[in-house]
């Protein structure tokens, strides 16, 4: 159907942008404004910092790239820059719009104009780097590497680091969700008769021991490794990308950390278990190198139902839930849903993407 992937990744990313904007979906009303209220206010708006000047021109810039790039391989060269330059100016002015009507959420003509200039550096990038034929190069190593794979599985590798963005309860636990959906179960359900039809937890949540900690830290950093295992064959390329993965979640964790806690508290997350399972992670990654990909798709079938398992029988710190009010209430707040449901979602998302794979025809290697 689509020529490029491009296409397709620049949706889903359209769709991440219409997340982040229209995040918490609550509060819809009518606030006496009129919808063109924000188009004349004056410029620059009497508050406003360096981060949301970069926030918003950077979380544009993919969307322009990805359309321009598709509309370059699709034969629209000429053309591809303004398109993507205008769709992408129209989605903003469009969230913006709506925004009018959403009580936790403030329009902003600066917004759109730095959301535009933000699409416009996206494209004129992709632009440059397929005229000097650089995103050709890439398409050539990434075949080297991953060969004629799937780009799910790519596209479930880059979420990774992303995903360990919003803060955690352990290290590298993504997919702790019992709790939190037994909770808003609660919430939703409560005074209907569906509340009978909810399953009664015979015993409370009890906090993991340090070596569970271990545990599901060491089998958190490994997922990553064994997904990417999947895709590659050439045993020393599975050396540099376990390195690479394990480099990326340290760096994302700590960077989380900062923005969370502050900056000097960025590696307080290294505890002793903490730190037993990330080197326990990196001889494990080490030993399944030789592994075929297809066992190492049922390894990490293994691995996720494991860690999953362990984490989901482990209940929330009250403490940390209240760290939490800076990224829900501060100026992280559009990002809060967004990764935590990525947060959430990833380790599943995985599971259903090896199922997948399982199911079908590989060649062996």
């Amino acid at each position: 159907m689509f020529k490029t992937s491009a296409w397709p990744l620049a949706m889903l990313y359209t769709a991440l942008i219409v997340f982040a904007s229209l995040f918490p979906f609550e509060g819809w009303r009518a606030q006496g404004i009129a919808p063109s209220v924000f188009v004349t206010a004056s410029l620059p708006p009497p508050y406003w910092t360096w981060f949301d000047v970069n926030i918003n021109v950077l979380g544009y810039a993919p969307l322009g790239f990805l359309l321009t790039l598709g509309g370059v391989r699709s034969g629209l060269r000429g053309w591809a820059i303004p398109v993507a330059w205008l769709g992408g100016a129209a989605l903003s002015l469009c969230m913006e719009f709506l925004q009018i009507y959403l009580p936790r959420r403030v329009p902003s003509n600066m917004d759109f104009v730095l959301n535009a200039a933000g699409v416009l550096l996206g494209a004129l990038l992709a632009w440059t780097l397929e005229w000097w034929g650089l995103l050709a190069r890439w398409s050539v190593f990434r075949e080297r590497w991953f060969g004629q794979q799937p780009h799910g599985g790519l596209v479930l590798i880059a979420l990774w680091p992303v995903s360990l963005l919003f803060p955690l309860v352990l290290p590298f636990g993504l997919g702790q969700v019992l709790e939190r959906l037994d909770k808003t179960l609660d919430v939703w359900l409560e005074g209907t008769p569906f509340m009978d039809w909810l399953p009664l937890r015979e015993e409370p949540l009890v906090p993991l021991m340090p070596s569970a900690e271990m545990l599901c830290v060491m089998l958190g950093l490994l997922a990553p490794c064994l997904l990417g295992y999947m895709l590659i064959a050439h045993l020393g390329r599975r050396a540099v990308f376990a390195a690479v993965v394990l480099l990326a979640g340290l760096a994302a964790t700590g960077l989380s950390s900062a923005m969370a806690y502050g900056p000097v508290h960025a590696w307080e997350w290294l505890t002793l278990p903490t730190q037993a399972g990330v080197v326990a992670a990196i001889l494990l990654a080490a030993c399944a190198l030789p592994v075929p990909r297809r066992w190492c798709a049922v390894l990490l079938l293994l691995v996720l139902m494991w860690q999953l398992n362990w984490l989901n029988q482990a209940p929330l710190n009250p403490y940390f839930a209240d760290t939490l009010q800076s990224w829900e209430q501060g100026r992280f707040m559009r990002f809060y849903g967004l990764g935590q449901w990525l947060g959430w979602v990833w380790p599943y998302a995985v599971l259903a993407y090896v199922a997948l794979r399982l199911t079908q025809r590989q060649p062996q290697s």
